[in-house]
C-alpha cells in the first residue's frame, strides 16, 4: 500500500486540499481528482510538453512552466497552479487564446493546452522583465520550441504568440 499525504494547492485561484498517494502524478490529480481534463497526458515522460501548466512556487513569484506527467502531486503542496481551464474569464478568451483562433494555430488541438500555458507563462514573464524586440523570436522558441505537435502547427503557434507579445504594450523594448 502506497503512503499518502495531505496537500494544499491553489488551482486556478481555488484552494484545493486532498489526501493523495505520494506517487500520484500531478496530471492524474488534476484530471481524476479535480476533473480538470484540459491538461493533456501524452508521452508520460516529460518530452512532448502537452501536459504543461503554470506554477507559482510562492505567492509573489514569477510563473514558470511545469510538466504534470513527471511531477508528483505532493511536490506542489503549498504552491499555485494554473491550467488551461483557468485562462478565460467570464467566457472571455485571453488575447493569446484569441490569437490562437485567429491564426488557426491548432489542428487536432491535443497539444494546444500545453502551447497556451507555455505562451501565457512567457507573457507573464515579459510583463516583469521585457526584452528587446530583436529577441522576441528567440524567447518564443525558448518557451515553446521543445513542444511537440504531431499536426505540425509550429509556425502558427509561433505567429500567434508573436502577435500577442508585439500587441501588448510594455512586453518589448526597442533596444
Amino acid at each position: 500500500m502506497s503512503e499518502s499525504r495531505k496537500i494544499s494547492v491553489t488551482v486556478n485561484g481555488t484552494l484545493r486540499q486532498a489526501e493523495v498517494s505520494v506517487d500520484l502524478p500531478l496530471i492524474n490529480f488534476l484530471q481524476d481528482d479535480l476533473n480538470l481534463t484540459g491538461t493533456k497526458f501524452c508521452c508520460g515522460i516529460g518530452v512532448c510538453r502537452a501536459c504543461t501548466v503554470a506554477v507559482w512556487r510562492t505567492p509573489k513569484s514569477v510563473p514558470d512552466v511545469m510538466l504534470t506527467c513527471v511531477t508528483k502531486a505532493v511536490d506542489v503542496d503549498g504552491q499555485s497552479i494554473g491550467t488551461v481551464e483557468g485562462l478565460a474569464k467570464g467566457g472571455t478568451l485571453t488575447p493569446l487564446q484569441q490569437a490562437f483562433l485567429d491564426e488557426y494555430a491548432f489542428q487536432c488541438g491535443y497539444s494546444t493546452p500545453g502551447f497556451l500555458m507555455a505562451g501565457e507563462v512567457l507573457l507573464q514573464q515579459l510583463k516583469i522583465s521585457p526584452i528587446p524586440r530583436s529577441q522576441v523570436d528567440a524567447a518564443i522558441m525558448n518557451a515553446v520550441g521543445a513542444h511537440i505537435c504531431r499536426c505540425t502547427g509550429y509556425v502558427r503557434y509561433h505567429a500567434a504568440i508573436r502577435k500577442v507579445i508585439l500587441a501588448i504594450p510594455g512586453l518589448v523594448t526597442e533596444g
